[in-house]
C-alpha cells in the first residue's frame, strides 16, 4: 500500500509540475503574441508557438477579412519543411461550419465536424489540409479566426495520436490568447491601411522607416527609399471624374505592390505619391526595383468604361549607406527620394533619378 501511495503521490507531483510548466508556457506565449502587431508575423508566431506545445508537423489559421470581404480565408500555413506553404483557401461566412464553430466554441475533429455540418460546401478545402484538430478562435462573441493542427508526432511506442481533455483545455487556451492578439493586429492593420488602395498610409511608414533605420545602421546593411508620382493626375480627375481618379490609383497601386517582395512595404503617402522601402537594398537593386515598378505601369492597359488611358509615374531613389549617406533621420532620407523624384520630373516625367547625397538638400520640395 506504501508503495502505491508513494507512486501516487509521485505522478500527483508529476502531473502539477506539468501543469506549472504549461503555465509559464502560457506567459511567454502572450507576450510573444503581444509583442508582435504586424499581422504576418503575427499568424506566423501563433502556427509555430501550436505546433511546439502541440508537437504537430504543422498549423494553420484562416483568419475573417473585413477589409476585402466577409470571408475567412487562410493567411498562413507553416510545416516543419516549408517556412511558407500558404494556399488561396477561402470559407464564405455563410458557410453552415462557421456557425457550428461560433456556437460550440470547442476544439474539435474533422469527421466530427462535417457531421455536424453535412451541407458545408468547404468539405473539399478542409480535408485537403488535413487537420487533426480544428479551433475556433473567438473574441468577444465572434469567430475571428479558424485555427488547426496537422500530424501528430508520436513516439514509436506512442501510436495513440487522440487529443486528451487536458490537451485540447490547452490549445483552447492559447486559441484565446491568439484571438485577442488578432483582433489587435486586425485593428492596428485597418487603422494604418489606405482603404481604397489597401497599401499602408504615411505614419505607418514612418514608423516602420524610423524602426529598419536603426537596424540598418546597427547591422551595417543598406536601406533604399522609393518615391513615385502619378505624372498629370489631375487630367484624369479633370477629364473623366474622381471615380477615374480613383481607378487609377487603385491600379498604380496594385501594379507597385506586385513588384515588390513580401518584406518590401509600400504606401500611399498622400494623393496620388507613393512611397516604398526596399530592406537591405543597395542603389542598383532598388534602381532596378523602382525601373520594374515604371515600365510596369507604363506598359500596363489601364482601361476605364471602354477609354483606354495613358498613365506614366516619375520616381526619385534615396539609399541609406552607413558610410556614404548615414542618414538617421527618416525624414530626411524621404526628402532624399523626393529630390530625386523632382528631378525626373524637372527632366521629363517618366522616369527614375537616384538622389545622390552630394547633389540633394534638406530641404522640404514640392513635386510637380
Amino acid at each position: 500500500m506504501a508503495k502505491i501511495r508513494r507512486k501516487k503521490q509521485k505522478d500527483l507531483i508529476a502531473d502539477y509540475e506539468k501543469r506549472i510548466y504549461d503555465l509559464e508556457q502560457l506567459f511567454d506565449i502572450s507576450r510573444s503574441f503581444c509583442e508582435t502587431i504586424e499581422t504576418s508575423k503575427l499568424m506566423e508566431s501563433i502556427s509555430f508557438s501550436c505546433m511546439a506545445q502541440m508537437h504537430v508537423t504543422n498549423a494553420g489559421i484562416f483568419v475573417l477579412d473585413l477589409i476585402n470581404s466577409e470571408n475567412y480565408t487562410l493567411e498562413t500555413q507553416q510545416d516543419d519543411l516549408t517556412v511558407d506553404s500558404r494556399k488561396k483557401c477561402v470559407i464564405p461566412s455563410s458557410d453552415p461550419i462557421i456557425k457550428v464553430l461560433t456556437d460550440d466554441r470547442q476544439p474539435v475533429t474533422l469527421d466530427c465536424l462535417l457531421k455536424k455540418c453535412p451541407e458545408t460546401q468547404c468539405e473539399e478545402i478542409f480535408r485537403s489540409l488535413n487537420p487533426t484538430l480544428i479551433i475556433p478562435l473567438i473574441q468577444k462573441q465572434h469567430l475571428n479566426g479558424i485555427l488547426f493542427l496537422g500530424e501528430r508526432l508520436t513516439l514509436e511506442q506512442d501510436s495513440d495520436t487522440e487529443y486528451t481533455d487536458y490537451e485540447k483545455k490547452l490549445i483552447s487556451d492559447i486559441a484565446s490568447l491568439a484571438a485577442i492578439a488578432i483582433n489587435n493586429a486586425t485593428m492596428i492593420e485597418r487603422s494604418s491601411t489606405d482603404m481604397m488602395t489597401q497599401l499602408k498610409l504615411k505614419y505607418y511608414f514612418f514608423n516602420s522607416l524610423t524602426e529598419k533605420l536603426d537596424i540598418a545602421m546597427a547591422e551595417n546593411h543598406p536601406l533604399s527609399v522609393l518615391m513615385f508620382d502619378i505624372d498629370f493626375f489631375k487630367k484624369f480627375n479633370d477629364t473623366y471624374g474622381h471615380e477615374c481618379g480613383d481607378f487609377v490609383l487603385k491600379e498604380v497601386a496594385r501594379l507597385i505592390k506586385n513588384c515588390l517582395r513580401n518584406e518590401d512595404l509600400a504606401s500611399r503617402y498622400g494623393g496620388e505619391e507613393f512611397t516604398v522601402l526596399l530592406c537591405e537594398t543597395k542603389k542598383d537593386d532598388a534602381m532596378m526595383i523602382a525601373e520594374r515598378i515604371r515600365s510596369s505601369i507604363e506598359s500596363n492597359d489601364f482601361i476605364f468604361k471602354g477609354q483606354k488611358l495613358k498613365v506614366t509615374i516619375s520616381g526619385g531613389v534615396a539609399v541609406f549607406d552607413s558610410k556614404t549617406n548615414p542618414v538617421l533621420n527618416p525624414k530626411k532620407l524621404v526628402n532624399q527620394a523626393d529630390q530625386g523624384l523632382y528631378m525626373s520630373k524637372h527632366n521629363g516625367r517618366n522616369r527614375i533619378t537616384y538622389a545622390h547625397p552630394s547633389l540633394v538638400t534638406d530641404m522640404d520640395t514640392d513635386s510637380e
